[in-house]
């Protein structure tokens, strides 16, 4: 695993939304693993920017997101679904909705859901790359510290430390929900290339943790020292410092 600084996170975010273009235009019927959240805007919106440009046909690309809510609709304006519709899908026609796949959060049966997002993940992948982030306390996708590295996709009760995360993006704290269904971190791994995106102070604790080597559930983001093709990009703000 390299741990590249690529200086800012503008920088870093084009890179990787080149990485993404280049994987499309190179395999039309690409599977890609998408991740949610304040660090993926600026790649979304420059491989958007990239698609309009060169007018890629993307109509047989399929999309596989890391997580939802539970409990909310796919309507509902802070739902996963509603972020990768506002930031992706709405912005770039030529996405085929039936093959852009999120877990549901609405759903009778969490459970049954999970293993049903599961299933599709066996069936339709393995994903050509996996975009993630990674939480202030080294959670990727909802795994949260203690999740057994042999977890497939599951219900998760979030942390208050995830909770109070994101936050940022409901009215008031107590709309946040307290669980979501998230890929395992088995399923995570099973894509052919994993690409992490880190930036700013607060994520500097947990990329310092990834950086020592040190395999643990305690830090569930270091299970990806297992993984034979990971890249991890950081700005200044979030590059360890192991001196």
């Amino acid at each position: 695993m390299k741990i590249t600084n690529l200086g800012t996170s503008t920088q870093a975010s084009f890179y990787v939304a080149t990485a993404l273009y280049k994987q499309m235009l190179h395999k039309k019927e690409s599977k890609l693993g998408l991740a949610t959240g304040g660090t993926m805007l600026d790649m979304y919106e420059s491989l958007v920017t990239l698609l309009d440009k060169n007018q890629l046909d993307v109509s047989q690309v399929e999309t596989f997101n890391l997580d939802e809510y539970i409990g909310l609709t796919a309507e509902h304006p802070a739902s996963y679904h509603q972020y990768m519709n506002h930031i992706l899908f709405d912005q770039y026609e030529g996405f085929d909705p039936l093959k852009c796949h999120l877990p549901n959060g609405a759903a009778e049966d969490p459970e049954c859901e999970a293993a049903r997002y599961e299933s599709l993940l066996d069936e339709r992948g393995p994903v050509d790359i996996q975009i993630l982030g990674i939480g202030q306390n080294g959670h990727i996708g909802f795994n949260e510290p203690g999740t057994p590295f042999d977890s497939v996709t599951h219900c998760v009760d979030l942390t208050e430390s995830t909770i109070e995360a994101n936050s940022r993006y409901f009215d008031d704290k107590a709309d946040v929900p307290k669980q979501a269904i998230s890929m395992g971190l088995r399923s995570i791994m099973k894509a052919k290339r994993i690409i992490l995106l880190a930036f700013g102070e607060q994520k500097k604790e947990a990329i310092t943790q990834l950086a020592t080597g040190n395999i643990t559930p305690d830090v569930p983001a270091t299970i990806l020292h297992l993984h034979p093709n990971v890249e991890v990009y950081v700005d200044d703000a979030a590059m360890p410092d192991l001196s």
